[in-house]
């Protein structure tokens, strides 16, 4: 099963995804001049606060969607899987992502494309999902889909690593690890809220479904989880736990 994005839906029901992303800004703090490559940089709205900052910016998406509206906010975008990046060697002194790795299907062959492109003593600094993330929700969606016989889709669609097992992926790959973490993060949902959650980072999930079971899976999905996501006054909270790391290429 492949994510299926669209850039205005995104803006619409996950705009607080690039504003939560903070904490991994200021690790990776960027630094007017240097070259940063920003991996699922998605409709290009914390792209911008990077070349604010006076760095030269490439971004890379996989969605030409979001690629599009990336671009309409001036941001240089390149149309690629994380996999395989249609890049230089050793062009970038830093490589950055925010809530995009968890989408990677093959992080090997993404770590050996970052350390490719990175200069020596270049930097890596990401926040993804780590082990635990969306617990809940990945838990309730499972047993919605199996009872109506399509469990299977919603098999493998994200991956969530422990620090341990990162930290050695990222060692294999010839990366020094200078630090790592899981961080709870239980995140307030938009007014669209689980629903909302669901059409969006599970559209390609959705719309692999017969048509006529998608509404079906959507609502029972949702009052699954309203006993433990959704409080006395009607507002959702989701389930995050982030992976956040910097590295540095030592070959």
């Amino acid at each position: 099963m492949t994510q299926r994005w669209d850039a205005t839906q995104y803006g619409s029901n996950a705009a607080y995804v690039h504003g939560l992303a903070g904490g991994v800004l200021e690790l990776l703090a960027p630094q007017p001049g240097e070259r940063i490559l920003d991996l699922g940089c998605g409709d290009g709205q914390l792209t911008t606060k990077l070349i604010a900052a006076g760095a030269e910016v490439t971004g890379v998406d996989s969605s030409e969607s979001m690629a599009e509206a990336a671009r309409a906010r001036g941001v240089n975008v390149v149309v690629a899987s994380m996999e395989s990046l249609p890049l230089p060697d050793n062009s970038f002194d830093a490589a950055f992502s925010n809530a995009a790795l968890h989408w990677v299907k093959n992080h090997e062959a993404m770590l050996t494309e970052v350390n490719r492109v990175l200069r020596p003593g270049g930097r890596f600094v990401a926040e993804c999902g780590g082990h635990g993330n969306i617990a809940a929700i990945c838990v309730a969606l499972r047993a919605v889909l199996g009872r109506h016989g399509f469990g299977e889709l919603e098999e493998g669609v994200n991956y969530y690593p422990s620090v341990e097992g990162y930290s050695a992926r990222l060692v294999r790959h010839r990366f020094e690890v200078r630090t790592i973490q899981l961080i709870p993060r239980p995140t307030p949902l938009p007014e669209s809220g689980m629903d909302g959650w669901l059409r969006t980072f599970r559209r390609g999930v959705i719309e692999s479904l017969p048509e006529e079971l998608r509404e079906t899976v959507i609502r029972e999905t949702v009052a699954l989880l309203e006993p433990v996501l959704r409080d006395e006054q009607g507002s959702w909270t989701a389930d995050y736990v982030r992976l956040r790391f910097h590295a540095v290429k030592t070959t």
